[in-house]
């Protein structure tokens, strides 16, 4: 469930291009991004998610900034994020999305 303090974040986030085009490409990332975790010693399961370096390259925006958005977008829990050594990987967080669905449908 989605609060309104929440929500007034969430709405920030995607009043970005930017930011709103992270999370279109995350939706689908094969489609948007390169295969992700090859430069890892260990095979593992990334659950779609992206690392930080190709997101930046596909947004073609500063290391700061792109690391600035997403942090904005985990804060209002957009995003997801697992570290594996050194690389992060961010991938969608579909409940807070559906939540955000859910509360348009029934509130907005």
């Amino acid at each position: 469930m989605i609060n309104e303090k929440q929500l007034i974040e969430i709405f920030k986030v995607l009043s970005n291009e930017t930011r709103l085009s992270i999370l279109k490409w995350l939706k689908t990332p094969e489609e948007f991004f390169p295969p992700q975790g090859e430069h890892l010693t260990e095979k593992i399961e990334l659950k779609g998610g992206v690392c930080v370096g190709s997101i930046q390259e596909r947004a073609r925006i500063s290391q700061s900034t792109i690391s600035n958005y997403l942090d904005m977008m985990q804060r209002a829990q957009l995003l997801e994020a697992e570290r594996h050594g050194k690389w992060t990987y961010y991938r969608r967080n579909e409940e807070t999305i559906q939540a955000l669905t859910d509360y348009i449908k029934i509130n907005l």
